[in-house]
């Protein structure tokens, strides 16, 4: 045995009939290619916490002096851009037959646009370099983009069923490492005000991590495009030549199994929108939000750490039920976080009108943990069923298509409920949590495409 197949499968519990399924040139690459992808996808996940559109880029702005009014640009351009041009860049990756090779790209781009930043933090100040930071951050989304399309098409020609929603689970939980980190280093600087060179450093590091990313991403044994890894399903629709927006609005139409995912992934939404509203509400209850700040990103470590490996064998066995339960449990968590809100502010809730700030500190930071634990399993699993659902560039095309139609259902619903959190925080909180309550039953009637 060699060192791969060694550690690979102290990482992974392998499914031995889906590899054996596959051709014996791919069969044997299983290992390597898993560790690489495995290796790559955790320093991706560790640079993401470096340039923390939620975290991080707040700081940095804050720092440089820009305008707080860009502030509230960072998460729309960081999640819209990174989805909305997918469908329209499809045409151009099908014509790759090595898929890799645009994931190192993209990797690369996003290690450009990073050390940018760097730059800007350690050198510039003011609206300039609010704007500039801004730009910087736009071109890390179409990078990050391109690995989007990409990563998925490649670990579906790679990796058999039955292990992929442990790789991405593996990931997710060394982002939890960071992010702990991270937290942690936070809570140790509070005394003392993070400065812009120490912001400046901290990005460079992000860059040279995704630098590592393209470096590693290169060795993944991929095969050509018009192979497949396995056989196609019987249910799976030939991969039909893909031009661009029309097409995509076409696709939606005529496949119905793939119009369902895109319907139910937009009503999950509700555990990723929440959880900075869940902050708002915190704030606004009177707990510090400086003696907090820490306390939130490790929460959101710890929940990537506990739900990287459990939800990633979980989609494993059923993509389908961990998006739904996920859903419902975040939905659950929303509802009760609420009412207890409305009680405090009714005055009903004697804790927390008393002193102690730290009781409301902890219960906001429960609920966020709680909500971003969810929402590790509602990515995990929706990740690993457009694996899943389909087979070489029918994926891309899944991929590609459903990114760009989230892209335009995120602004909607983002739009609707940032207007309803000016009434109150709690009706945008309460139209996510009817959102995925919604989602429960639209998901369990999803076909379960995971090796059960």
């Amino acid at each position: 045995m060699t060192a791969s197949e060694w550690w690979y499968s102290k990482l992974i519990r392998r499914s031995r009939d889906a590899e054996q399924r596959m051709p014996k040139g791919l069969r044997d690459k299983v290992a390597s290619n898993g560790l690489r992808q495995i290796t790559a996808g955790a320093l991706q996940s560790s640079g993401d916490q470096a340039v923390n559109a939620s975290t991080v880029l707040p700081w940095v702005l804050a720092s440089l002096g820009a305008p707080a009014a860009l502030t509230g640009l960072l998460v729309p351009i960081r999640e819209s851009l990174s989805m909305l041009p997918q469908a329209l860049l499809t045409p151009l990756v099908v014509r790759v037959k090595h898929r890799k090779w645009i994931f190192v790209v993209g990797a690369l781009v996003q290690a450009g646009a990073v050390a940018v930043m760097a730059f800007i933090a350690a050198l510039g100040s003011g609206l300039a370099a609010g704007v500039g930071i801004l730009v910087a951050l736009a071109i890390f989304a179409l990078g990050r983009c391109l690995c989007s399309i990409a990563s998925k098409d490649v670990q579906g020609r790679t990796i058999p069923k039955g292990e992929r929603g442990q790789l991405n689970g593996i990931s997710t939980t060394v982002a939890g490492i960071v992010a702990i980190t991270l937290g942690l280093a936070i809570r140790a600087f509070v005394g003392a005000e993070l400065a812009a060179a120490h912001l400046a450093w901290l990005l460079a590091a992000g860059a040279a991590l995704w630098v590592g990313v393209a470096v590693i991403y290169a060795g993944v044994r991929e095969p050509a495009s018009e192979e497949a890894p396995e056989a196609q399903s019987t249910e799976v629709a030939p991969a039909k030549p893909f031009h661009g927006l029309s097409q995509a609005v076409q696709l939606l139409r005529e496949d119905a199994r793939f119009r369902q995912f895109v319907g139910v992934r937009g009503l999950l939404l509700v555990s990723s929108l929440s959880p900075p509203f869940i902050v708002t509400l915190s704030i606004q209850s009177g707990a510090s939000s400086l003696a907090g700040l820490g306390g939130f990103i490790i929460a959101s470590g710890l929940a990537a750490l506990i739900g990287g490996r459990l939800f990633g064998r979980l989609a494993d066995r059923s993509s389908r039920k961990v998006m739904s339960i996920g859903a419902g449990v975040a939905s659950a968590i929303i509802l009760s976080a609420v009412i207890v809100a409305t009680l405090a502010e009714a005055g009903s809730a004697s804790a927390f009108q008393s002193d102690a700030s730290w009781w409301v500190n902890l219960f906001y930071i429960t609920v966020y943990f709680a909500l971003t634990l969810m929402h590790t399993g509602v990515r995990i699993g929706r990740k690993t069923y457009v694996v899943d659902m389909a087979e070489g560039d029918t994926r891309t095309t899944y991929v590609a298509v459903s990114n760009t139609a989230m892209g335009i259902i995120l602004l909607v619903v983002g739009g609707v409920s940032a207007l309803l959190a000016t009434v109150h925080v709690s009706w945008a909180l309460l139209l996510l949590a009817a959102m995925g309550l919604v989602g429960v039953f639209a998901g369990a009637k999803l076909p379960d495409v995971s090796r059960s």
